[in-house]
């Protein structure tokens, strides 16, 4: 299963490979280069499925857990400041996805959507310093009964170059249901209110949608 995002792409490369097979039978004699030529396209081809791949998972959303919303490593577990929404200290839980990761960004928690907004920027590597100010970026506050108001902001990186967000003010949204996603390698912050119980460990791979985050009784 592909994510709707990869439509157009997918079709291109589909396109490119078959085109780059047919030249290759039609006008390269030796029998060894044409058969090299056929195995990098269809590997550029497999590249590319795997990238949009969208795997089906089923999520019993519950307001007591914040679960994963992309699938990566979690490179930060950190008290910050956060300027944009909140003006204050907040848990900062980040999860970079290199371009091998699935890309589709989940919803963490149920909730009102209190805040969505898209800034234009930069593509500086994603686990850059600077990466959540300055890059190409979007910012979604998700308001919930349990743990209060969760912010989480898509973080392009040096190869993306298109995020997309579903989430719009006003929206009721379910957890672990589809809320985006980013093109060619990125970075997803969560901002968690002081005291969260936190469930992961630096270093740790998380799952979208199956890895809990944090927990609330």
């Amino acid at each position: 299963m592909f994510h709707k995002e990869g439509a157009k792409i997918i079709f291109i490369a589909l396109f490119v490979t078959v085109t780059i097979a047919l030249l290759a039978d039609n006008f390269i004699p030796s029998a060894t280069l044409k058969i090299i030529v056929q195995l990098v396209a269809l590997a550029f081809l497999v590249l590319i499925l795997q990238f949009f791949r969208n795997p089906k998972r089923i999520v019993q959303a519950t307001d007591h857990n914040i679960i994963a919303p992309v699938d990566g490593k979690v490179v930060v577990i950190e008290e910050v400041y956060e300027p944009e929404y909140f003006k204050d200290k907040r848990l900062q839980v980040s999860i970079f996805m290199s371009p091998i990761n699935v890309h589709v960004t989940r919803y963490a928690v149920n909730g009102l959507v209190k805040f969505s907004k898209y800034h234009p920027g930069k593509y500086l590597v994603a686990w850059h310093p600077k990466a959540s100010e300055e890059n190409e970026r979007t910012t979604v506050v998700i308001e919930n009964v349990l743990f209060g108001e969760i912010l989480y902001r898509q973080i392009a990186g040096a190869l993306a170059r298109r995020i997309v967000n579903y989430a719009q003010e006003g929206m009721q949204v379910i957890q672990g249901t589809d809320a985006g996603f980013i093109k060619f390698g990125s970075r997803v912050d969560l901002f968690l209110p002081l005291g969260t119980e936190v469930n992961v460990k630096l270093g740790e791979k998380a799952i979208g949608g199956k890895t809990i985050i944090a927990t609330k009784a």
